[in-house]
């Protein structure tokens, strides 16, 4: 007999599905505390994003090895991946929204390079408006320079 015949599979399915689980709920505990801890919306939204999106795939990953059936992992896995394509999109247009409608960063946020997105985009003043309406604004920007330029070449300046 080798030792092998001995192991109950049973046993070690179930252990390893429990540490899925289990390590999907601590993940989404976690993401539960950083939302009430955390300073501001978009800590709050990127913990809460990244913690039950790791949460939701390790519990559902457990219940695939549980259930122990093709059918069913396929399942997960489809569920898993539409999460995983689906959560970080919705929080950036989620974040989007937020900056668009001024919602306020923390105080101590680093935002040198969020700025310098904002001038070189030439969003600074037009974060309210959507893209058709920026793009009106920079184009009665580029008329107002021109008609500038046409009047200091005719009258010589």
């Amino acid at each position: 007999m080798t030792m092998l015949e001995n192991i109950d599979w049973i046993l070690v399915k179930d252990i390893i599905s429990c540490v899925f689980i289990l390590s999907g709920v601590f993940f989404i505990l976690v993401a539960t505390i950083g939302l009430l801890r955390l300073p501001d919306f978009y800590i709050r939204m990127s913990a809460i994003t990244k913690g039950s999106t790791l949460g939701l795939g390790l519990i559902l990953f457990g219940l695939g090895i549980y259930f122990n059936q093709p059918s069913m992992l396929l399942k997960v896995l489809a569920v898993i991946t539409f999460t995983l394509i689906t959560a970080p999109v919705a929080a950036h247009v989620i974040g989007r929204t937020a900056v668009q409608n001024k919602i306020p960063f923390w105080e101590y946020t680093n935002l040198k390079e969020f700025k310098k997105y904002l001038h070189r985009e030439h969003l600074e003043e037009v974060v309210n408006y959507d893209k058709y309406e920026e793009q009106v604004l920079k184009k009665k920007k580029k008329e107002k320079k021109e008609k500038k330029a046409a009047a200091r070449e005719k009258f010589g300046e």
